[in-house]
């Protein structure tokens, strides 16, 4: 069949992310659908609208006052039906309206071109590569869900005859496909595509974890490391100022470590190597211009961090690797549900007040809460990345 195409698209990292997780055991690159060979110059100028609107968004929706109007706006955008009671959802949403149109427009048209000009089967981690090129006619389409829950618009307009093969983090999400139209047949559970960096090569996984529950026994080994990362869209940097303040003591005593990652955005780094300065703590600030030389990086880190501490984006379900989950507000409704579905399974917790972080870090180590989510977590699917990759192999 040949070396899966693998795409995604540049909308906060958690796209990008499975998708590197998936083209690296494939021995593949990532492609961006709006960009050359995918995308030509009309994909380019609908998503940078996009992207436009979306990501000044997300950060106003962090800031106090003018943030709640912005939440609000922001679930409406995002919006997931209720999942009880289980109903047929299948009809025509305002997101399939969008996606029609964008088709009519030309949107995903050079994507489908390329699929058959290549032969190659499409494997991407964005909902609009596949129903895009779907509507312009390509097939042998495989697309992961990169949330516990999702709207509408993950499905096609003609969700019972999609031909899309779907890959999904949950079963939760498996059942709202199904309730959005697409056949079961069609889905199949696998859980969120986890590098293989920290779940192989020599069971990463279980010699991480180990040495990770050494340093949560409390007053044994050397202080937890405590990483907190900055979403794509940088909402969480006055989050993240308020925590340094709040584990100040604990981290100039040598109680806890932290780590800070800002991701690409220069701005968040700055603003992050500013609170360090202001604190005057050692604390270590991750950043990178380069988004896969950043995810590098972050995976080496994750691979000696003891709690990870974000929004409930994808990297909620880096909880299978065995690293408790510190849950941040929720930035959209999909958010919400992907801390619901790990928060039920006991590998994560919401976050108390910032301001006195490094007091309740300490107790939960002393209690064993952060050991019990450590634990709850190694329940959850870690081998995503791998069944995904067979069964594209074997076409």
């Amino acid at each position: 069949m040949g070396k899966p195409l693998v795409a995604a698209i540049d909308m906060g990292y958690g796209h990008l992310r499975a998708a590197a997780a998936l083209a690296e055991v494939l021995g593949t690159e990532v492609l961006q659908m709006d960009r050359p060979p995918l995308g030509d110059d009309r994909d380019r100028e609908f998503w940078e609208s996009i992207r436009d609107l979306y990501e000044p968004l997300t950060r106003f929706s962090q800031l106090p006052g003018l943030g709640g109007p912005m939440r609000a706006l922001l679930d409406t955008i995002t919006a997931i039906p209720r999942p009880w009671p289980a109903r047929d959802l299948s009809g025509p949403s305002q997101g399939t309206r969008w996606m029609l149109k964008a088709a009519r427009d030309g949107v995903g048209r050079a994507l489908a071109q390329h699929l058959r000009g290549t032969g190659a089967p499409l494997l991407t981690t964005f909902y609009a590569a596949a129903i895009l090129a779907e509507i312009h006619g390509a097939d042998r389409l495989h697309c992961l869900v990169t949330d516990s829950d999702v709207n509408r618009v993950w499905a096609p307009p003609d969700s019972r005859k999609t031909r899309i093969r779907y890959f999904t983090p949950t079963e939760r999400t498996r059942r709202r496909l199904e309730a959005y139209g697409v056949p079961r047949e069609r889905i199949r559970t696998t859980g969120y595509p986890l590098p293989d960096a920290l779940v192989g090569r020599g069971d990463a996984l279980g010699r991480n974890f180990a040495a990770r529950m050494r340093r949560l026994q409390p007053h044994r080994g050397d202080p937890p490391l405590i990483v907190f990362a900055v979403g794509g869209a940088g909402a969480q940097v006055p989050l993240a100022r308020k925590l340094v303040k709040g584990m100040q003591k604990q981290l100039r005593d040598g109680s806890l470590r932290l780590a800070l990652v800002a991701g690409l955005r220069p701005e968040v780094g700055k603003a992050l190597r500013d609170a360090v300065y202001a604190a005057g703590v050692d604390v270590e600030v991750l950043e990178d211009t380069d988004f896969f030389a950043y995810l590098h990086r972050f995976n080496e880190l994750l691979a000696r961090a003891d709690a990870l501490w974000s929004k409930p984006s994808e990297m909620t379900f880096f909880a299978a690797l065995g690293l408790p989950f510190i849950s941040a507000p929720p930035v959209g409704v999909h958010e919400q549900w992907n801390l619901r579905w790990a928060a039920d399974r006991g590998a994560a917790l919401p976050q108390h007040d910032p301001a006195s972080a490094g007091e309740w870090l300490l107790e939960w180590l002393e209690d064993g809460v952060l050991a019990g989510a450590a634990e709850a977590g190694l329940k959850l699917p870690s081998k995503g990345v791998y069944e995904i990759a067979e069964e594209l192999k074997e076409g």
